[in-house]
């Protein structure tokens, strides 16, 4: 049965803390971009979150560096989290983390390749 993915909410790049300045002046400043306030509660891991059409893309901090627990990742909206859930248990994929952030309800999981997937509900 299909998990009905309904829309991207948003995507997240990371960047090491090395290059946190540099590289959110490029997306303020050469891209442009509008920066748009992150919840309170996350403000201090560092990053910046920027508007780009009805969509969002969230730049953070990885102390990984791209390893195999980045935290970049893509966040797909659905209409039934819970039946999403059940849905990807039951395919053998391992729940990596659950919580809920600024109204979305989530959790997160990885593809066969490592690459970190959001399943969300607002």
């Amino acid at each position: 049965m299909p998990l009905e993915i309904t829309q991207i909410d948003h995507v997240q790049i990371a960047v090491p803390r090395t290059l946190e300045a540099e590289a959110l002046a490029f997306y303020r400043q050469v891209l442009g971009l509008t920066e748009i306030p992150k919840p309170e509660a996350l403000r201090g891991r560092g990053g910046a979150w920027f508007a780009v059409g009805n969509l969002q893309m969230h730049v953070g901090v990885d102390s990984e560096g791209g390893g195999p627990k980045s935290k970049r990742h893509v966040c797909f909206l659905v209409p039934d989290l819970a039946r999403a859930k059940a849905e990807i248990v039951s395919r053998g994929v391992a729940i990596e983390e659950e919580s809920v952030a600024e109204g979305l309800s989530r959790f997160f999981i990885r593809d066969p390749a490592g690459n970190r997937i959001e399943i969300g509900h607002r």
